[in-house]
């Protein structure tokens, strides 16, 4: 009797052993094509390289070896004028020369930028008839090596740390980044409605993301079923508010200029609606993906347990973890408009005037509609896990326990 329970044993270890390398080679085989995917969309080209770049230049990083500020003028913290400036090609097929450029300063210091000897600058390089340079324009700091340290840092620890999952977890975040670069924003710009798009491309990235994180499995489906509930919910909440507060989306960074550059087709509220679902969506991914986590963690430790106890103990979870996510949101959201309250608040606006600028009631519907969609997230999360996950009820269940659930909500 012994032998045989011992075989039994061997037997259920096995098959449990087995299941999960087929589940590690499923997951291994989607991450493989995610990144094949990846690939693809960075080859794919935007239509849009090069509408900044003149026919006669080139970009060249550039170090500055003579700075004079003779024609700069300073009134309090904001600079005018120009610096003149002599740089030394670093890169390019003009490396080693040294050109004459400037810099204006419009007395603006969020456009405006300061030059120091030995700074790394971005030069673009006008050619004149002969082919030689006629003009060296500096464009700005030139700071893409460091932020290629800054990605590979990055990068380097999350694998140090997660192992095969920081892994995915890369190809997930170059995946996200690529695909609203070059897929989601020229769709934009060449005529597709932002909403549409947005809803698209976030189904295409939560898709990605989930099933690459959580595997190909009952609790990814659970994760993904919720995330995306919430997006379309928070999309029409976003739709409908922004038409009620009358918010036309140029309160944005941006948007107005865009207009400006050829673009006058772009429907800017329907950009901003966009924004408020699509800044949100990571953190509806990342709270169905914790209850779900607990809900199927909690099924395979108690295989028999009903239906009704699985969600009722997914909303004990929610509950912990959304009144986190909640204020997570809002303090993300907080640094867009810091400098603007304190503006307000060192200017002593009175509090009615503030709420009723549109700048603030933008920023209002950005963090609450967000806040409010993240909320909505926990209860579909897991009634998807009490249906995806959930056994068959229990015929000797009584009233009492359908009344409990209930009442958690």
């Amino acid at each position: 009797m012994k032998g045989a329970n011992t075989k039994v044993a061997l037997l259920r270890r096995l098959f449990r052993n087995a299941r999960i390398r087929g589940e590690n080679k499923r997951d291994r085989i989607f991450a493989l094509v995610s990144s094949l995917f990846m690939i693809v969309c960075m080859a794919l080209p935007t239509g849009f390289e090069g509408a900044s770049q003149a026919a006669g230049s080139e970009r060249a990083r550039g170090k500055i070896v003579e700075v004079n500020n003779d024609r700069v003028i300073s009134i309090g913290p904001v600079k005018q004028g120009e610096q003149q400036l002599e740089v030394e090609i670093r890169s390019g097929r003009f490396k080693g020369q040294v050109f004459s450029g400037s810099n204006n300063l419009m007395g603006k210091m969020e456009l405006d930028k300061i030059f120091a000897l030995g700074d790394s600058a971005l030069v673009v390089l006008s050619f004149s008839e002969d082919g030689g340079v006629g003009h060296a324009q500096v464009i700005d700091h030139y700071r893409t090596g460091k932020t290629i340290f800054l990605c590979i840092l990055f990068f380097f620890f999350i694998i140090l740390i997660m192992g095969w999952m920081g892994v995915k977890i890369i190809i997930t975040f170059v995946f996200t980044a690529i695909a609203l670069v070059h897929v989601l924003f020229p769709a934009m710009l060449r005529g597709w409605d932002p909403i549409f798009a947005s809803v698209v491309m976030v189904t295409i990235i939560t898709a990605a993301i989930i099933f690459l994180v959580g595997g190909l499995s009952q609790r990814g489906l659970v994760a993904f079923a919720g995330s995306m509930g919430g997006v379309l919910l928070t999309s029409l909440l976003a739709f409908f508010f922004t038409c009620w507060f009358k918010i036309h989306g140029a309160a944005r960074p941006f948007a107005e200029a865009l207009l400006y550059s050829g673009y006058s087709h772009l429907n800017l509220a329907h950009l901003f609606i966009s924004g408020v679902f699509l800044a949100s969506s990571g953190a509806m991914m990342d709270l169905s993906m914790d209850i779900a986590s607990a809900m199927d963690e909690i099924k395979k430790q108690n295989p028999n347990v009903s239906r009704l106890n699985l969600i009722k103990s997914g909303v004990s979870v929610s509950r912990h973890v959304a009144g986190t996510m909640s204020t997570t949101l809002l303090l993300a959201y907080s640094a867009e408009y810091t400098a603007m309250i304190m503006t307000f608040i060192a200017q002593g606006v009175p509090l009615e005037n503030v709420i009723n600028m549109v700048w603030v009631s933008s920023e209002v519907i950005h963090t609450l509609v967000g806040c409010f969609g993240l909320t909505l997230v926990a209860p579909l999360t897991v009634f998807a896990g009490g249906i995806i996950l959930g056994g068959e009820r229990s015929p000797t269940r009584d009233k009492k326990t359908r009344k409990s659930v209930r009442a958690s909500f």
